[in-house]
């Protein structure tokens, strides 16, 4: 939509899965017959299985609100939506934009918009539940503020203390969005993006056990069909720190899962470890990344957590084009035990340091162990080894122990 990709560019070619010796049908599976293992296509063929992958994916949530149905309201899950997106944006020459809901593909979207034809759009974000900071998902309030605070500075209204309640039209057409407080802001356009829900018709259709945020599956991704393997965003995850069941609509997930189920085929034992969500966004110059949990998420979860915000920089200090980057780390008091991270950045390297910091918490890293957490150096490519963060956040947090 902001013209930065062409949809070949993000889209799998026929012909590589032809190369591979892989049959692509296009037509809707309608039934799945698991006592005599057939699956009904809508084309009127059927096809004989041995064993099935379920990947059905997921479906935005539209919200239960007046006006929702009007032209110019839209969500964005896949290559269609951004096509009419763009259409859209094209030929009603739109400019008044509303944002409904503060995740990143919300916050992402606007900033590139915004970008790509500086001081045209009139760009507002509103909240869609929790009220405060955006990104709540992803960061706790002190660290989300700052990106409000950022996308304010680059001329977004950030409107995150009153909720969408309906969306106004004229003729058939959006025309606005009317906040819980009655004040209506006028629009051209309204993005809507709160989330998205795992589809399971066919699954239910199965008669596959299903559980509160998906499919069911054990940690070979089999379901209770044991000829039927589950992966992606239409499967129930459990989270690696608490061990509970969880949703999980993320790239990251659904690509492991997919090689694992592969995996099982070929009659490999790997188990899937669970998830931590680890995620990263770029909104204007702000590079963005968590995992785990929030500090809000660990308390909520009985956790009671000994936090560290540090703040560090690209490079050495004597050397130009240092960028500034914060680091935040949440501990277990009790165990000492790493329960997530969050990164706040204004260059792409250190943003990356999420990967380590999810691989610390997998590995069951302890503050204590943390302090003599020892990363490559050089000037031009991380800060002075006594101003590296994760050790220096370790250290801290030693120290509020006591």
């Amino acid at each position: 939509m902001a013209g930065l990709a062409t949809v070949d560019s993000i889209t799998n070619p026929g012909a590589m899965f032809k190369n591979a010796g892989i049959t692509d049908i296009t037509a809707e599976v309608t039934h799945v017959d698991t006592e005599k293992k057939i699956v009904e296509l809508s084309n009127g063929t059927s096809i004989d299985y041995d064993k099935i992958i379920l990947g059905t994916g997921a479906s935005q949530v539209i919200p239960e609100f007046e006006g929702v149905d009007l032209e110019g309201v839209f969500t964005l899950r896949g290559v269609p939506d951004a096509e009419r997106i763009k259409s859209f944006l094209e030929e009603k020459k739109a400019k008044n934009l509303v944002f409904i809901g503060t995740g990143f593909i919300n916050l992402e979207l606007a900033a590139l918009l915004s970008e790509t034809k500086p001081d045209y759009y009139n760009i507002t974000i509103i909240k869609y539940m929790t009220l405060g900071p955006p990104l709540a998902l992803m960061l706790d309030a002190d660290m989300a503020i700052k990106i409000q605070e950022r996308m304010v500075e680059k001329g977004l209204n950030m409107n995150m203390e009153s909720r969408a309640t309906r969306i106004l039209g004229r003729n058939g057409i959006v025309a606005g969005v009317e906040l819980e407080t009655g004040e209506k802001i006028d629009a051209d356009m309204v993005m809507v993006s709160v989330g998205a829900r795992p589809n399971l018709e066919l699954a239910k259709d199965m008669n596959l056990e299903i559980g509160k945020f998906g499919v069911k599956v054990n940690k070979y991704l089999e379901t209770s069909n044991p000829d039927v393997l589950a992966g992606g965003d239409c499967v129930e995850k459990i989270h690696f720190v608490t061990k509970k069941p969880t949703s999980s609509l993320l790239r990251g997930p659904s690509v492991i899962q997919g090689r694992l189920a592969a995996k099982r085929l070929a009659g490999y034992e790997i188990e899937f470890p669970g998830v931590l969500n680890n995620s990263a966004v770029r909104i204007f110059d702000k590079y963005i990344a968590a995992t785990g949990l929030t500090d809000k998420q660990a308390q909520k979860e009985g956790f009671e957590t000994v936090s560290v915000v540090v703040n560090s920089r690209s490079k050495h200090g004597m050397i130009p084009g240092v960028k500034p980057w914060t680091l935040k780390l949440v501990f277990d008091r009790e165990t000492q035990r790493l329960l997530g991270g969050q990164i706040i950045s204004d260059c792409g390297a250190p943003v990356k340091e999420i990967d380590t910091i999810n691989a610390l918490i997998m590995g069951e890293k302890t503050i204590p162990e943390l302090t003599t957490f020892m990363c490559a150096g050089n000037p031009d490519c991380s800060s002075e080894p006594s101003l590296e963060p994760i050790t220096v956040a370790a250290e801290q947090a030693l120290q509020k122990l006591r």
